[in-house]
């Protein structure tokens, strides 16, 4: 359960701006950006969509710093009233849909702040799938690096020890000494690498990223879309609540992602499939091993596209948009610090960045450091 994982998470008094009131779009906004939306997928030749809590919330899994959130809560000395388990949690029509849109080719990779393992469960390929918080049904090797799907979500969070030896053997016919652990991230524990590697890559070379159900205030993932618009690609965020990027954004759109993406696909003619335990891996994990681990020949594979497009060009200056005007300013790249594999799971806002968020909660927000 989401309020299991965040009792397992260390102490942590930065967890980012809390509480912001949601806002809906009206009727006709709604239908008029989900078309605009799926004319920006249909032009497109190189789709990313970054995922976020708010995007399981219709499973039952409630997120963490919505009005319901799990921290906005906290705060106030209470918990979230529906609270499902892990195990139980099935994906939702987003999952469904954003599996069909890979295999449709319209969606090119996924990078996922998610641990719920529900991206999983829906069968989408590990190839198209960047897990940059962890994931509560996979182990992961402390020598090898391999990763290997479990049954059931692990017990632990924050990368401990379980003492099963590494099943790598039964994988790549090679022993290893290695102990598994689980491999989900404390606040301290840097992002991993060939994770981060494929979403920054992959967020680089987009020409469309989507982000949904997200605030986008977890560095480095919140700000991984920035990428895109840096070589001059489109973002459009989709979210009930304001994010921190949201004046660089060429489409918003209020409300339910999963509302959003049925309308997206219903204006592209492509069948929404359902859920079916035939394609989980987590059903077979009690009777045969199961890899996750990235493969090594598509981080080379994408290392070369990446340089190809994106090695020597300039990054362009940001358009940043505003409710009032439009200034055009130069936005800095991501720091050298903030692309290493020791990046940490820190809470932090650009300066500046909370203040049309601050307007809409209508109360002082406190900028962490």
């Amino acid at each position: 359960m989401s309020c299991n994982y965040a009792d397992g998470l260390s102490p942590y008094e930065n967890k980012g701006i809390l509480g912001v009131p949601e806002k809906f779009d009206s009727l006709e906004k709604f239908n008029k950006n989900c078309e605009l939306l799926a004319q920006f997928i249909e032009q497109a030749k190189h789709v990313v969509v970054h995922t976020g809590a708010g995007i399981s919330t219709s499973a039952g899994i409630p997120d963490f710093r919505g009005p319901n959130g799990v921290w906005t809560l906290e705060r106030e000395g209470k918990r979230p009233t529906t609270n499902i388990s892990f195990a139980d949690a099935l994906p939702t029509k987003t999952h469904m849909i954003l599996k069909k849109l890979v295999e449709c080719n319209k969606v090119q990779y996924i990078v996922s702040q998610n641990i719920d393992g529900l991206h999983l469960k829906s069968g989408l390929p590990r190839k198209y799938l960047a897990e940059l918080h962890g994931n509560m049904f996979i182990d992961e090797c402390n020598l090898c690096k391999r990763q290997f799907v479990r049954s059931c979500p692990v017990e632990t969070v924050g990368k401990k020890c379980s003492g099963v030896p590494c099943a790598a053997e039964h994988v790549t016919g090679r022993p290893c000494r290695g102990r598994l652990y689980d491999g989900v991230l404390d606040w301290e524990h840097s992002l991993p690498e060939n994770d981060l590697l494929m979403a920054e890559w992959h967020s680089s070379i987009a020409d469309l990223s989507i982000c949904l159900g997200t605030t986008l205030q977890i560095v480095p993932s919140g700000n991984l879309p920035i990428e895109t618009v840096k070589y001059g690609g489109k973002l459009v965020i989709c979210n009930l609540q304001s994010t921190k990027h949201d004046n660089k954004a060429d489409l918003i759109i209020n409300y339910y992602v999963d509302d959003i993406l049925e309308k997206v696909m219903n204006i592209l003619g492509i069948e929404i499939p359902t859920y079916s335990e035939e394609y989980n891996p987590i059903k077979r994990a009690d009777a045969a091993i199961i890899d996750w681990t990235i493969d090594r020949r598509d981080v080379m594979q994408l290392e070369k596209i990446f340089k190809s497009k994106c090695k020597g060009v300039k990054k362009k200056r940001i358009l940043v948009k505003s409710k009032r005007n439009s200034d055009e300013v130069t936005v800095n790249g991501v720091a050298s610090d903030d692309k290493s594999k020791v990046i940490k799971l820190d809470v932090k806002e650009e300066n500046g960045i909370t203040e049309e968020i601050k307007t809409e909660a209508n109360e002082e927000i406190s900028t962490p450091s």
